[in-house]
C-alpha cells in the first residue's frame, strides 16, 4: 500500500512539474495567432508585435543560467512557486493591458516568471525521482511536454481569439498556476539548497543588455533601414556589450557562463544548431501567422489550425526520434533534420496555396529529428557534474535564437506580407545547420 501511495504522489509531483513546463512552452506560440486581434485593441505597427513576442523570448533567453544558480540558492521547490506567482501576475497584467508598452512590459514579466520555473522544475525532476530508471522516465514525460504545447499553442490560441477574445489567452495560465501551486505544495519536497553558488551580476546585466540591443536593432532595421541611426546605434551597442559580457565571464571567479566550457566542439556545435533551430521555428511560426490572417485573411481559429501541421509534427518527431537516435547515433538524425527543414522552407517560400503550405509544413516539421540528437550531443559533451550547465547553455542558446529569428525574419516582412524572403533565409539557417552537423563524429562519446 506504501509503494502504491508513493507512486501515485510521485505521478501527481510529475504532474505539477509538467504543468509548469507546459505554460512556458504554450506562451511561447500561442500568441502568435492572436497577434492581429491584439494590434486591432492596443495599436502599433509590425515592429510592436514582434516586441510582444520578442520581450518573453528575451527575457527567457537572457535569465535562463542565473535563475538556475538563485533555484540552487534558495531551494528548487521555492523557486518553482516564485516563477509560478511571477508568471500568474504577469499574465493578469497582460489581460488587462490597455496600451501596447504595458503588454510588452507584462510580457517581458512572463518571460522572468518562465526563466525561474524551467530550470527549477528540472531540478526536482532530479530531485524527486532519485532512482535512474524513474528520473528517465519522468524526464521523458517532461520532454513531451514540450511537444504538446508547440503543437497546442496555436490551435488553442485561434480559438481562444475568436470565441473569447485575445485576453483569454492569458487569463487561461492563472487556474492553470493555481492548480500547480497546490500540487505541488501537496507532492514535491523540497531540495537541499547550496549557498556556496556564486551570482554574477555584471555578466547578468550585460547579457541581457547584449540580446536586447541586437534584437531591438534587428526589428527596428525592419521598420526604419539598416542604415538608419537608431538601428547602428542599437546594432554597435549590443555589439560593445556583447564584447564586455566576454571580458566579464573571463574574469570573475562565478560566471554565469563559462567559457572554457566551449573548448569542447560538440558542446559548441549543439549550441549553434539549437540557435539556428529555434531562429528558424519561432521566426517561421511568426511569420505563417501573420501571413495566415494578413495576407490570406484566414480567421484565428482557421490560421491556429493551419500551423498544426508543422508544429505537430515537431511535436511527434521531438516525442519519438529518440529511438532514431539511439539506432543511428546523434550526428545523421540533425543532417537528416536539417536537410527536410531546409527542403520543407523552399517549399513553403514559393507556396501558393493552403495544401502547398501544408505539404512544406510538414516536410520542415521534420526538422525536429535534430532535436534529441542536439540534446544528447550537449549533455554529453562534458562531465556528469557539469549536465546541468550544459543544458542550461543549450536551453539558453535556443531560446536566445528564437528572439533573434523573430527579429531577423520579422525584419523581411514589408507591405503585404510575402513568405519568399524569410523562409528563403530559413532554408540557408538549416543548410548551416547540416554544415555543422557533418563536422561533429557519428555519436558524440559520453564524457560522463
Amino acid at each position: 500500500m506504501t509503494t502504491v501511495r508513493t507512486t501515485q504522489r510521485g505521478g501527481i509531483a510529475l504532474t505539477a512539474l509538467c504543468l509548469g513546463f507546459l505554460m512556458i512552452t504554450l506562451d511561447a506560440t500561442i500568441v502568435n495567432v492572436a497577434l492581429p486581434a491584439i494590434q486591432a485593441d492596443v495599436g502599433g505597427d509590425l515592429e510592436v508585435l514582434q516586441w510582444v513576442v520578442d520581450s518573453y523570448t528575451i527575457a527567457l533567453a537572457a535569465l535562463l543560467l542565473s535563475a538556475g544558480v538563485a533555484a540552487d540558492r534558495l531551494g528548487g521547490r521555492r523557486a518553482f512557486l516564485t516563477g509560478l506567482l511571477v508568471f500568474a501576475i504577469a499574465s493578469v497584467g497582460c489581460a488587462f493591458a490597455t496600451d501596447a508598452s504595458t503588454l510588452i512590459l507584462a510580457r517581458a514579466v512572463q518571460g522572468i516568471g518562465a526563466a525561474v520555473l524551467l530550470p527549477a522544475s528540472l531540478a526536482l525532476i532530479a530531485h524527486q525521482f532519485p532512482e535512474p530508471r524513474s528520473r528517465a522516465h519522468a524526464l521523458g514525460v517532461w520532454g513531451g511536454v514540450s511537444g504538446i504545447g508547440l503543437a497546442a499553442g496555436p490551435v488553442l490560441g485561434g480559438l481562444a481569439v475568436d470565441l473569447v477574445g485575445w485576453q483569454a489567452i492569458f487569463l487561461v495560465n492563472v487556474p492553470v498556476v493555481l492548480l500547480t501551486v497546490l500540487l505541488t505544495r501537496w507532492t514535491v519536497t523540497e531540495t537541499p539548497r547550496r549557498a556556496d553558488t556564486g551570482l554574477d551580476p555584471a555578466g547578468q546585466v550585460l547579457g541581457v543588455a547584449t540580446l536586447g540591443l541586437l534584437a531591438g536593432g534587428l526589428i527596428e532595421a525592419g521598420q526604419r533601414g539598416w542604415t538608419a541611426p537608431l538601428v547602428v546605434a542599437l546594432l554597435g551597442a549590443g555589439v560593445l556589450s556583447g564584447a564586455l559580457f566576454l571580458l566579464v565571464e573571463r574574469s570573475v571567479l562565478a560566471p554565469m557562463l563559462p567559457l572554457r566550457i566551449f573548448a569542447s566542439r560538440p558542446l559548441s556545435v549543439a549550441c549553434g544548431i539549437g540557435l539556428l533551430f529555434n531562429f528558424c521555428l519561432y521566426g517561421t511560426l511568426f511569420v505563417l501567422a501573420l501571413y495566415l490572417q494578413q495576407t490570406r485573411h484566414l480567421p484565428a481559429w482557421q490560421a491556429g489550425l493551419s500551423l498544426l501541421p508543422l508544429t505537430a509534427v515537431i511535436g511527434v518527431n521531438a516525442f519519438l526520434s529518440g529511438r532514431v537516435v539511439a539506432r543511428l547515433g546523434t550526428r545523421l538524425p540533425m543532417i537528416i533534420g536539417g536537410a527536410l527543414g531546409a527542403v520543407g522552407a523552399c517549399v513553403l517560400a514559393f507556396s501558393d496555396s493552403l495544401p502547398m503550405l501544408w505539404v512544406g509544413s510538414v516536410v520542415l516539421g521534420c526538422c525536429a529529428l535534430a532535436m534529441p540528437a542536439m540534446v544528447a550531443t550537449a549533455m554529453h559533451a562534458l562531465p556528469a557534474a557539469q549536465a546541468g550547465l550544459a543544458s542550461g547553455v543549450l536551453n539558453a542558446a535556443r531560446q536566445s535564437g528564437g528572439a533573434l529569428g523573430i527579429a531577423v525574419l520579422g525584419s523581411l516582412l514589408t507591405g503585404t506580407i510575402h513568405l519568399g524572403p524569410p523562409l528563403a533565409l530559413v532554408a540557408v539557417a538549416y543548410l548551416v545547420v547540416v554544415g555543422l552537423a557533418a563536422t561533429l563524429p557519428r555519436s558524440v562519446q559520453d564524457h560522463r
